[in-house]
């Protein structure tokens, strides 16, 4: 394979031995230019010896060695905004520019199965201090020799955010982000005989981009507490307090064993028995399972329970539908039909210690339940049409915050509301098609698949249980209730932040 040690001069920096393959494409050389100067391939105006090098390596062989140097010019700057433009009707707007004037977020294309990190991409957008903090990020070191491509991937996926945020078109191609987590992640590299990229599983690649994103986003500082380690584990992380118990009647002296267990997302697992979340996710906090007793010194039962002593901001709860059929060496699919909840409480799974911190916030959710009933009630005896609510984003509403004030990313309620779901459809995790929902705001939801973003309403995305073909839910993301501050209430200004608690189980 024809590899090459090359030099690229850009600005007054030289970046010395970098390797070029010609046995590759062009954009995927210019892929760690991006990783090494931040200047993005579409940006990037790449020569040697005068010949510029564009979509093949043809025109540019004779001319390559081992030490030459390659001239590169762009700008890792932002691009100027275009010009502000006259009023356009909607039925004379092109497809990009509908995207822009009805709020929908862009598409982004398949690469060749990337339907799993398409849809991971959407539904982690929907996450205003990630987002933000990538806005922040400076890499610190964007040196891909060492094969260590974390800090080259966050900041692809900050510009890709970035891109998205812009809404210059209904479709955005993130290759740079595809090729470097393919060259960072094997098992995203992988190929079938016919040389077509195979499907992945979506939720392994969300954990992925948590782990990446854990390396590089530095945690929120607090004045009290305890410190975490990073912005991911503020957000998602879900501490335990695990007991364990010896059952047998030979070892009922044997004193019980607790400790803690830190994880980023919950799992509800699923049996023939389970109907609803809560019930496949409380199986697991309390079960039987088998180890070596010390005092036994042999394998017996032992009672596991678990409690939550933290929770945070945003709940990560995945649905294990997959489970490995050795007959016929695949990861089957679960399709039977499990109800989640919009809203969803995590009160009886907390610690009693922890429920005691959550109560305050939870009264005054109570209270704010109990007033809009009164108000309801006083409406109908007035025989008075209700009042229309006023549609706004949550930015435009003064809530009272989610998190304890020594514990940033935390949840200081418990309620949770649904906003992110990655469904599958198909009969394996090899095979079929990842699809990202997102609420958009209220009642209001888009169906992000791939390139094709469209309207969807609560009453689709509660379809979405599972049951048969169909998209099934397999990853679902809940971000904190938002509780208006008292004052608001009467401005019209509650419909964004309207969450009053709700059953855990149904989604009625």
């Amino acid at each position: 394979m024809p590899v090459f040690k090359v030099n690229v001069k850009w600005q007054k920096e030289t970046h010395k031995q970098v390797e070029l393959s010609t046995d590759e494409p062009p954009e995927l050389f210019k892929a760690g230019l991006f990783s090494l100067t931040n200047v993005p391939p579409d940006r990037q105006k790449v020569m040697v010896k005068g010949t510029v090098i564009k979509d093949d390596w043809t025109p540019a062989l004779p001319k390559l060695k081992n030490g030459v140097t390659l001239l590169m010019m762009g700008t890792a700057e932002e691009l100027p905004q275009a010009p502000v433009e006259k009023t356009v009707f909607l039925e004379d707007m092109s497809e990009s520019q509908l995207v822009s004037a009805l709020d929908i977020v862009p598409g982004l294309k398949n690469l060749g199965n990337t339907c799993y990190m398409n849809s991971t991409v959407q539904v982690l957008k929907t996450v205003p201090e990630l987002r933000n903090a990538l806005e922040r990020y400076q890499a610190n070191n964007m040196n891909t020799n060492d094969g260590d491509l974390s800090g080259a991937i966050t900041s692809s996926l900050k510009e890709l955010f970035l891109q998205m945020d812009e809404k210059r078109q209904a479709e955005i191609t993130p290759f740079v982000l595809v090729q470097l987590l393919r060259m960072h992640y094997p098992q995203f590299n992988e190929k079938n005989n016919e040389g077509h990229f195979v499907q992945q599983d979506a939720n392994e690649c969300f954990l992925e981009f948590m782990r990446i994103l854990q390396t590089n986003l530095k945690a929120i500082d607090s004045p009290a507490g305890r410190r975490r380690k990073d912005l991911v584990e503020q957000l998602f992380g879900v501490d335990f307090e695990v007991t364990m118990k010896c059952k047998d009647e030979q070892a009922l002296e044997e004193p019980a064993s607790t400790f803690a267990e830190t994880s980023l997302q919950i799992n509800c697992f699923i049996t023939a028995e389970t109907k609803y979340m809560m019930t496949g996710i409380n199986s697991k906090f309390s079960e039987t399972i088998s180890k070596r007793s010390p005092t036994l010194d042999r394998d017996a039962e032992y009672q596991r329970t678990s409690k939550v002593k933290r929770l945070p901001a945003y709940l990560c709860v995945q649905m294990v539908r997959f489970f490995y059929k050795e007959k016929e060496k695949v990861n089957a699919k679960i399709l039977k039909n499990v109800v989640f909840p919009m809203r969803f409480d995590m009160y009886e799974l907390c610690t009693s210690e922890l429920q005691q911190k959550l109560k305050p916030m939870r009264e005054k959710f109570m209270a704010e339940e109990e007033r809009k009933n009164e108000e309801k009630a006083a409406m109908k005896m007035k025989d008075a049409p209700p009042k229309a609510s006023q549609k706004t984003t949550i930015e435009d509403v003064e809530c009272e915050p989610f998190e304890f004030p020594d514990d940033p990313g935390s949840s200081n309620s418990g309620y949770y509301e649904l906003q992110g779901v990655i469904t599958h459809q198909g009969r394996s995790s090899s095979s079929g098609h990842y699809v990202g929902w997102v609420r958009k705001s209220g009642d209001e939801w888009l169906k992000c698949d791939d390139d094709t973003v469209s309207p969807q309403t609560t009453e689709e995305i509660l379809k979405l249980s599972g049951g048969g073909d169909w998209h099934v839910a397999y990853l679902l993301l809940y971000g904190p209730q938002r509780l208006p501050k008292r004052g608001d209430s009467d401005t019209g200004k509650v419909q964004a932040c309207e969450t009053v608690p709700m059953e855990t189980d149904g989604a009625k």
